[in-house]
């Protein structure tokens, strides 16, 4: 093995250890400043991009947004990550070249929320860019989220952090839910046990007790489903407002086949996505009938079993649930909604919007809060949440 020379040894350790102390604490940052990082969501929905611009106060108060911006997905971009949720011909070709159409997107995102507030790219910390999720899979120790944040950290000027789910993963966790500890920072009720339930793509609950503890879990199929169905026989890419499914009647035998999925009864911690739950799954249980059952009737059904889902997990994890504040794109579907304040007829249903957060704002400004945490050495996982071996400190940082 050839001998390194001295001066090459001390020189790397201090390269080392100068960006060491830079990723972790950036000399552009203290304490005494306000903390204003850019959050960017493009959920399991695949309708968009939100972006949000965050401000945590040094002090400890509660995050506020200070602004929000959203730009819908390009068909052709939302027609290659759905096909990058099974395996396909040349995949990492047709990844790459998703994660930088998503990278500049993602920029257009960023340059629309600088706009709207008037700052300049170096008045924000960093962005915490959560990437699009083409496959999840805890059980065999891997997750993948792509988003080319090298170049979204070229496109924009400022620090990206990104891939936050791995490390927990990694650390024998689900990688989700990563949102809980954001919820409690925002959301928590003295003396109440409250939940927050995001309705992206999938459902995913917060549980905020009010002894401290908090707890969380996905739930199962949120809009995934509905959306495929309601695109599939209307040509709409969502039932706008749930109308479609209010007008069909929920087919008993069906959603009790349904609700028998062997994930719904599975303890926490727990997580899931389009692997377990995707058109396939939902065409074989409609296979079984001996008549094709009304389209309509079939969109009411999925609408009925993620509401009911919803319930069943939250009254047994949270039987004293007073509050349940309601936050993703689903949280717009009146008739899910509806569904759900049905089925917990003793907890109050609101939208975060009445909580100081609109319901799309939510999940971005989560990732805004997780880039935070990464960039002051902080973890951003709760093990009693995800089921990793402890808290770890999430995120891969792309400096500016």
């Amino acid at each position: 093995m050839r001998a390194v020379p001295l001066g090459a040894t001390v020189l790397c350790a201090w390269i080392g250890a100068v960006w060491t102390r830079r990723l972790a604490t950036p000399d552009s940052f203290t304490p005494s400043e306000p903390a204003l990082t850019i959050g960017l969501m493009s959920g399991t929905s695949l309708d968009g991009v939100d972006g949000v611009l965050l401000d945590c106060p040094p002090s400890g108060g509660a995050p506020q947004v200070r602004a929000h911006a959203a730009r819908p997905f390009p068909a052709a971009l939302r027609a290659a990550f759905l096909a990058l949720n099974t395996s396909g011909p040349d995949e990492l070709h047709r990844g790459a070249l998703a994660a930088l159409q998503l990278a500049a997107l993602y920029a257009e995102v960023v340059a629309d929320l600088l706009r709207s507030s008037g700052l300049h790219a170096s008045a924000v910390r960093a962005i915490g860019a959560h990437g699009q999720t083409v496959r999840h899979r805890p059980d065999l120790g891997y997750t993948v989220q792509l988003g080319a944040p090298a170049a979204l950290a070229e496109r924009t000027g400022m620090t990206v952090v990104a891939d936050f789910r791995s490390r927990d993963v990694a650390a024998g966790g689900q990688g989700a839910p990563l949102v809980p500890a954001f919820h409690r920072a925002v959301f928590a009720v003295a003396g109440a046990d409250v939940a927050v339930l995001n309705l992206g793509g999938f459902a995913n609950l917060s549980l905020l007790f009010a002894d401290g503890r908090t707890l969380g879990f996905d739930t199962g199929p949120g809009n995934a489903l509905l959306d495929h169905w309601a695109q599939r026989h209307t040509g709409q890419t969502f039932d706008a407002g749930g109308i479609w499914a209010a007008g069909g009647a929920v087919q008993p035998l069906l959603l009790r086949a349904l609700l028998a999925e062997p994930f719904f009864s599975r303890p926490a911690p727990k997580s899931t996505g389009r692997d377990d739950f995707h058109p396939a799954w939902l065409d074989q249980h409609l296979a079984r009938h001996a008549e094709p059952l009304p389209p309509r009737d079939v969109q009411a059904t999925l609408s009925a079993l993620t509401a009911q889902s919803v319930a069943d997990a939250l009254l047994h994890a949270m039987p004293r649930v007073a509050q349940v504040v309601v936050c993703g794109g689903g949280a717009r579907n009146a008739d899910l909604l509806r569904r759900l304040q049905a089925a917990l007829p003793t907890a109050a249903c609101s939208l975060s919007d009445a909580h100081g957060i609109r319901a799309e704002q939510v999940e971005a400004a989560a990732f805004a809060w997780l880039a935070q945490q990464t960039l002051q050495g902080a973890p951003g996982n709760l093990p009693a949440v995800t089921g990793a071996a402890g808290p770890r400190i999430l995120g891969a940082i792309y400096p500016a």
